[in-house]
């Protein structure tokens, strides 16, 4: 049995779940379930708050969990990172009054930084040879400039809109930071092996959001030109249509290169293009 530890509530809850059942594993959260097991796969969850998850895998009581990058750094414990998940993106920043001016970090020289990530706060300034001095709170870190607890802050950005409505600015980004699956560094064989099971599953999940499988109509006489912008898993997929002198093409494109693929294939002389979501992909 795997034990997996997730967050109990928050953003990175939802994502967790939706993974979980996207990776065909069935998962009963009943309200106020702290522990339950999957039906179909052997896993236990466990419902935790995300600051707790580094110190239980670290510990065994959970063999893995997933947590924000931000989380793992700032708690700073043995644990190993086994797979980035592509979801809550967020970035950590140090933010300013709006109109106050900042010509650089040494503009926090002597002053007052309100924050929820005091390890990774004091780690960057001290690399670029700042003293400040670290407020360190649990929450609404933005309001402390505006009561006068702060000058700056340092905290977790996504869209930038509640800085906006602080009436602050960002001014400089210490982490980039997504959900990561994390594990700690005793496994036995048979934990191994059922890791590999879930990441087996994962990677088919991620590989599938990524792409879209891409059907169009070809004119025989410029298939060559429209294979050459679909190189597909291995290479497309070509059968003949009833009229003469037409081709059905089957092909994959990463989500990464989609539209300017599109655009070269309607300009080559492809029709009738369908572009059709891929639940599973296993290459």
């Amino acid at each position: 049995m795997l034990k997996l530890a997730i967050q109990k509530s928050g953003r990175l809850h939802d994502d967790s779940m939706r993974l979980l059942k996207e990776c065909g594993i069935n998962i009963s959260n009943g309200a106020n379930k702290l522990k339950t097991e999957a039906s179909n796969f052997p896993l236990q969850v466990f419902f935790l708050r995300d600051d707790d998850i580094p110190q239980y895998v670290e510990d065994a009581v959970a063999d893995i969990g997933v947590v924000g990058e931000n989380v793992v750094y700032e708690k700073n414990k043995s644990v190993e990172i086994v797979e980035r998940l592509g979801f809550g993106k967020c970035r950590l920043s140090i933010a300013v009054v709006r109109g106050e001016q900042y010509t650089g970090v040494q503009s926090l020289q002597g002053r007052k930084i309100a924050t929820s990530y005091p390890f990774l706060t004091r780690q960057f300034l001290s690399k670029n040879h700042v003293q400040a001095e670290i407020h360190e709170i649990s929450g609404s870190v933005e309001i402390a400039p505006g009561i006068g607890l702060a000058d700056a802050i340092c905290d977790l950005v996504s869209s930038g809109s509640t800085l906006l409505t602080n009436g602050l600015k960002e001014v400089e980004t210490i982490l980039h930071s997504e959900a990561v699956l994390i594990r700690h560094k005793s496994f036995d064989d048979i934990q191994v092996g059922l890791l590999n099971k879930l990441l087996f599953r994962i990677h088919a999940v991620k590989k599938a959001s990524n792409n879209k499988y891409v059907l169009l109509n070809a004119p025989t006489d410029k298939l060559d030109e429209i294979i050459s912008l679909l190189p597909g898993m291995k290479s497309p997929t070509v059968l003949p249509l009833a009229d003469k002198g037409w081709s059905s093409v089957h092909s994959v494109l990463s989500e990464d290169e989609f539209w300017e693929k599109i655009e070269r294939l309607k300009a080559a002389g492809a029709q009738g293009i369908l572009v059709v979501p891929i639940e599973k992909m296993i290459v």
